[in-house]
Parts: C-alpha cells; sequence; structure tokens
C-alpha cells in the first residue's frame, strides 16, 4: 500500500510562493511527491526562486507562472494554459496575501480595496477558475491560507482581519458548494511566522515578547511548521475533511 500522504502524480498550483509561507508550503508538496507550479507577479523574484527550489530538491518536477491573482483574465490564462499544455491542477494553495498597517480612520478606500482584493478576492478568482475544472473530473483539494486574525483582531490591520475572517467563511463556502462533486477545501491559518515580512515585527523587543508570552509555545512559527499540515490536507489521508480551518498558531487562539 502507499502512504496516504503520498501526493505523486499530482499537481499543485500555490499562489505567492516565491517566498516565505507560500515557498514553505510549495517545497512541503514537492517532497511529498508533487509536480509544483510557483506563482508571483514580479517575473524576476518568480525566476530566482524557481531556479533556488530547483536547487533545493532537484528530484522533484517544478514549474512556474507569473500572474497576478486579482486579474481574473490572467488567471483564466494561466490556468486553461498550464492544464491544456501539461495537465490538470489537483491542488490549489491560495496563499497569496499582503499587509498594510495603519489605523482604520486612516486607511484610504484604495488602499482598503487592495488588501480585500489580494488576501481575499483573489481566492475567490483563482478558487473558482480552478474549481470548475476540478469539478468536471471529480475531485480536487483546496487549501486557503487564512490567520489567526480569521478569528482575532489587533489595532492597525483592519482590511487585513476583514479579508481573513471572510477567507474564513469563503472556505466554509466552497466546501459547501463543492464537497459534493469530489472536492475538499479548507483552510490553514498561521499564527506569528517569522518571515522576510515580519522580521522587523521580530526585531522590535515589546512585539517580539508579546507573540512568545501570548503563544503557549512560546516561540514564532516556522514558515516549514505549515508544510506537514498542507501535505495532510492536500493528500487522500483528508479526504473526509472539508470545511475546516486548522490554526497553527503554537496554541495562541486556544488561551485567553
Amino acid at each position: 500500500m502507499t502512504s496516504p500522504f503520498e501526493l505523486s502524480g499530482r499537481a499543485a498550483l500555490v499562489t505567492g510562493s516565491s517566498r516565505g509561507i507560500g515557498s514553505a508550503i510549495a517545497d512541503g508538496l514537492a517532497r511529498g511527491g508533487a509536480a509544483v507550479i510557483l506563482n508571483g507577479r514580479d517575473e524576476a523574484r518568480l525566476a530566482h526562486a524557481l531556479e533556488a527550489a530547483r536547487r533545493r530538491i532537484p528530484s522533484a518536477t517544478w514549474h512556474a507562472s507569473a500572474f497576478d491573482v486579482t486579474d481574473e483574465a490572467a488567471i483564466e490564462d494561466a490556468i486553461a494554459r498550464y492544464e491544456s499544455g501539461i495537465g490538470p491542477i489537483d491542488i490549489l494553495v491560495n496563499n497569496a496575501g499582503m499587509q498594510l498597517r495603519t489605523p482604520l480612520t486612516e486607511i484610504s478606500l484604495e488602499n482598503w480595496r487592495s488588501v480585500i482584493d489580494t488576501d481575499l478576492t483573489s481566492a475567490f478568482l483563482v478558487g473558482r477558475t480552478v474549481a470548475r475544472r476540478m469539478i468536471q473530473r471529480g475531485r480536487g483539494k483546496i487549501i486557503n491560507i487564512c490567520s489567526v486574525q480569521s478569528e482575532l483582531a489587533r489595532p492597525g490591520i483592519a482590511a487585513y482581519t476583514a479579508a481573513k475572517g471572510g477567507l474564513r467563511n469563503l472556505t466554509r463556502a466552497m466546501a459547501a458548494e463543492w464537497s459534493r462533486a469530489g472536492l475538499q477545501v479548507n483552510g490553514l491559518a498561521p499564527g506569528y511566522i517569522l518571515t522576510e515580512l515580519t522580521r522587523p515585527l521580530a526585531a522590535d523587543p515589546e512585539f517580539d515578547a508579546w507573540v512568545r508570552n501570548r503563544t503557549p509555545a512560546h516561540r514564532w512559527g516556522r514558515p516549514e511548521d505549515l508544510a506537514g499540515p498542507a501535505v495532510w490536507l492536500a493528500s487522500p489521508a483528508s479526504d473526509f475533511v472539508t470545511g475546516q480551518v486548522i490554526y497553527v498558531d503554537g496554541g495562541m487562539t486556544s488561551v485567553v
């Protein structure tokens, strides 16, 4: 018998995977046997990420597709080109996101919409495009990268909190509509993960102490902490799991 976590013969698209959490999840799926499609808007950065991924895991099959996850036409074109030229996408990880730290009374409508479009609407657009094809095949895995801010809030990140709360319920809505067709749709919600983008926060002694003291595991998460749960949700091992959000947060959302 093969492992229930086996991903060989499957292709996974991970949006926003040129660095950080997306890159770590892509590595995990590749080590599980999946062919992985990296994605980002910056073609130069994406090309560099592709080269680095091939060096890290040379035995895996790697592809790259540069497109804007908020551009409906670009998404449709990229997915159609991949599926017609290479093969079906079996696993989708909606990871692309952004953050702006601005008081709610001062954030501009333009910036509000930018965060909502990138962190929430993109999952709808990419998810819908891929799901239409998955439904025809009768199978597929979709993983939306949520956040502890899907449940909690902090001052200064209202747009992000609204988007991630919406993504939690979009995950449930996708599961409600698509699970009967053979798809499983779930979310992973990271806590405070040490990445290139959060390193300035970790360098602030007061904020670093707050994160550690607020987290029962008493540490920042690492991007690779998301890889194992992502492989589980992408694999046959989770075939009866759908509509759930798994918090990978060192216990932060479990305590007061």
